[in-house]
């Protein structure tokens, strides 16, 4: 029950940790209304205080003044105060239940950090975008947002708010991967926070670190109960967020962690230790009923009086367990925040307490009311689930009309750079008709200036010989008509030859132009052919992939099933058998249990949920695992491999890999299998090769339906198989796909 609180009650006060009493919210009330309209600190004060309000129930008027704030906020030219107050807003609302409304308020947080070099803001809105993306089952997508959080806040300048901020990044990842069981990254995360708590001095933080720190080794115990040190370490930093509290009671905001820790305490000293520290788990466990009682945190109450009825069920006085239960139940139905879980763990209890009283009528009641808060839960976990699979069907929706709109771009490109070229012709055109002009103007002024030369040799000629007049004269007329020729036919045949010149021309540029439009349209038609061919080949690999994913679906639960309850009705039935027959049924039962690790193999093959968690190698190593025996050994090595490939191409080069280590251990016979992935400058390399018995890779290449859908699957990621093979020497598979063509 405390594992399950934990959670609960860390998310709604170390996340957002301003649930401030009445003087702190006093204290806030009057920086913000004492503060100057233009003074822009009064933006973050607003924040500040409205956080204090929500978290002492008056909702209304905290988003009354948020809303105030963001639209003043929204006049200035500086965006940061704005994505501030919205980021704040989107928080608000999602913890008011309001997941529509908070994506809405969160996207314009982003659209308005965009607008900003403030990196501290930056790095808040990524915060509180991931924030959201935890609480909407999207924690690997929150994951990435904290991330970019942590990056933009790093390269931030110190401030008074900065390490804050850092924390609670920190104290986000940490739980996320709580969830994950990522023992290492948890670890390393709580520990920055508590490093950065001390570094500011801050007690609240330094407790919440204290109490991140030991919850991680009390769950790390619980699966190696062999290392007594997790336990302990779990212990010393209980005690240490304990005494950090006792030490600072007077500035710890939230009185109700004195019964936080207290309630882990007795559960640690009741569930881990031996039996000589019940006293200090009954302690414990008082102090935490007390203290939840005075702070009005029934949580944390029912809590307490379910460890104590834990205790008296251990000792056998279910009278008195009964009594702590009810007053558990009691405390539960004060809470305006239940936690299903712990109210399902005290009917079940209830149930078995009446049960061993021999109240069975009372046990029933109890065992339906657990029934009827168990269908609840679940139907809200499944109605969570197909959020989480609308919004998967939503993004691959949007990355579809991203490309649609990406090849319509690439088309508009095209069409203007052929108008360019065009317009680029046109002009040029235009520059020779302008040369051809000026060349006539020059010819016409040389032809001026001739016949001003000729008349002036006239004259001359004229004054030297008076006496030749005549004769000069009829000679000069024919000079003058053969000049007059000559010019005619020069003109005609320059103007003859600069029209064959301009047809030439303009036939020349018309043909270019044709084949350039027959090119367009070859590239459109070969471009739809290209979308055609991805089309028809995604929707066969969905169709493919969403088959096995139904069909591991169906076996899991269906045949899975059917077989874990065959066998517990033959354990529960071989322990009436005779002695001479039990060992016949446990035969019948060890076989049973090969059978279910058969299905959960197939079901693995199918879907492989470690593709999808930690990425190609964790799922290639652990199918090769599961693929190795005694006379087959598989060798997986990633060689250089620094850029992580997409989802959708892991999928399906783990989809080819599987393929060729399948054939080869099915057609080949081999001992040994090696699957190498290098990746170089612009490409990644594949290979796999075994030493089987070979095959004729000619004879096979087209009649095999198996190379066929490898070589589909390769031609998906533009990628380029190479196979070497002959009877008898083993085969080799290399496949070569660009870095920017991959999916």
């Amino acid at each position: 029950m405390v594992k399950k609180l934990f959670i609960f009650f860390f998310s709604l006060c170390s996340l957002y940790p301003i649930a401030h009493g009445q003087d702190m919210l006093q204290k806030l009330q009057s920086e913000y209304q004492g503060s100057n309209l233009q003074d822009p600190e009064r933006f973050y004060r607003s924040g500040r205080y409205a956080q204090a309000l929500f978290f002492n129930q008056q909702e209304d008027r905290a988003f009354h003044i948020l809303k105030q704030e963001v639209q003043r906020a929204s006049t200035l030219s500086e965006s940061k105060y704005a994505a501030y107050l919205n980021t704040v807003l989107a928080i608000n609302k999602m913890i008011a239940e309001e997941p529509a409304v908070a994506k809405q308020y969160i996207t314009k947080a982003r659209n308005l950090a965009n607008r900003t070099s403030d990196l501290e803001i930056k790095g808040y809105v990524a915060y509180g975008h991931g924030w959201l993306l935890a609480r909407q089952q999207q924690e690997g997508e929150a994951v990435k947002s904290l991330l970019e959080a942590l990056g933009h806040l790093d390269k931030a300048p110190k401030s008074k708010t900065l390490g804050g901020r850092k924390s609670a990044v920190y104290k986000e990842l940490t739980a996320i991967y709580a969830n994950w069981n990522e023992f290492a990254l948890q670890e390393k995360y709580s520990k920055l926070s508590l490093d950065l708590a001390r570094e500011q001095k801050d007690p609240m933080a330094i407790f919440d670190g204290y109490m991140l720190l030991g919850y991680l080794y009390e769950q790390q115990y619980l699966t190696q109960t062999t290392e007594l040190s997790y336990r302990n370490s779990a212990e010393t930093y209980y005690l240490k967020a304990l005494d950090t509290y006792l030490q600072n009671e007077g500035e710890m905001p939230i009185p109700s962690n004195l019964s936080f820790v207290a309630n882990n305490l007795a559960h640690l000293y009741f569930k881990h230790f031996p039996r000589t520290y019940r006293e200090k788990a009954i302690s414990f466990a008082e102090l935490a009923r007390q203290k939840g009682e005075e702070t009005k945190q029934y949580n944390l109450v029912a809590s307490s009086y379910g460890i104590m009825a834990e205790m008296e069920l251990q000792d056998g006085n279910a009278a008195k367990a009964k009594e702590y239960l009810l007053a558990s139940l009691i405390a539960m139905n004060k809470s305006t925040v239940q936690d299903q879980q712990i109210l399902m763990s005290i009917y079940e209890s209830l149930a078995k307490a009446s049960e061993e009283e021999g109240d069975y009528k009372e046990a029933i009641q109890y065992y339906k009311r657990y029934v009827e808060t168990f269908s609840a839960f679940y139907d809200q976990e499944k109605l969570n689930l197909s959020k989480r699979l609308e919004a998967q069907y939503e993004k691959g929706k949007q990355e579809q009309q991203m490309a649609t709109l990406t090849l319509e771009s690439e088309k508009k490109e095209q069409q203007i750079r052929l108008m360019e070229a065009l317009g680029l012709q046109q002009r040029q055109e235009l520059e020779n008709m302008t040369l051809i002009r000026d060349n006539q103007s020059k010819e016409l002024e040389l032809s001026k200036l001739h016949t001003e030369r000729q008349a002036q040799e006239i004259q001359l000629n004229k004054l030297e010989a008076k006496n030749k007049e005549q004769q000069i004269d009829l000679f000069q007329k024919e000079l003058n008509l053969k000049d007059k020729l000559n010019t005619y036919y020069i003109a005609l045949l320059l103007a003859f030859l600069l029209l064959l010149g301009l047809v030439l021309y303009a036939y020349r540029q018309r043909s270019e132009h044709l084949k350039q439009q027959i090119e367009v349209k070859n590239l459109e038609l070969a471009q739809e052919r290209q979308d055609a061919k991805i089309a028809t080949l995604t929707a066969l690999l969905d169709g493919q992939e969403q088959e096995r994913a139904r069909i591991a679906r169906d076996l899991h639960d269906g045949l899975g099933g059917l077989l874990s309850g065959t066998k517990l009705h033959l354990s529960q039935l071989n322990e009436q058998l005779l002695q001479q027959n039990k060992m016949k049924m446990e035969k019948g039962i060890t076989q049973l249990d090969m059978a279910v690790d058969e299905l959960r193999r197939v079901a693995h093959n199918l879907t492989p949920d470690l593709l999808q968690k930690f990425g190609l190698l964790e799922a290639l190593q652990e199918y090769a695992r599961r693929m190795s025996n005694e006379t087959l050994e598989i060798d997986v090595q990633f060689l250089y491999f620094n850029t992580p490939l997409p989802a959708e191409s892991d999928l399906l080069l783990y989809r080819i890999i599987q393929e060729l280590v399948n054939n080869a251990i099915k057609h080949a016979n081999p001992t040994q299998v090696i699957i190498q992935l290098v990746e170089e400058d612009n490409a990644y390399l594949v290979t796999v090769e075994d030493d089987g018995t070979g095959f004729d890779y000619l004879r096979q290449q087209g009649n095999s339906a198996g190379l066929l859908n490898i070589q589909s699957r390769v031609e998906f990621l533009k990628g380029v198989l190479h196979v070497q093979s002959d009877p008898g020497k083993g085969s080799s598979f290399e496949i070569t796909f660009p870095k920017s063509t991959t999916i």
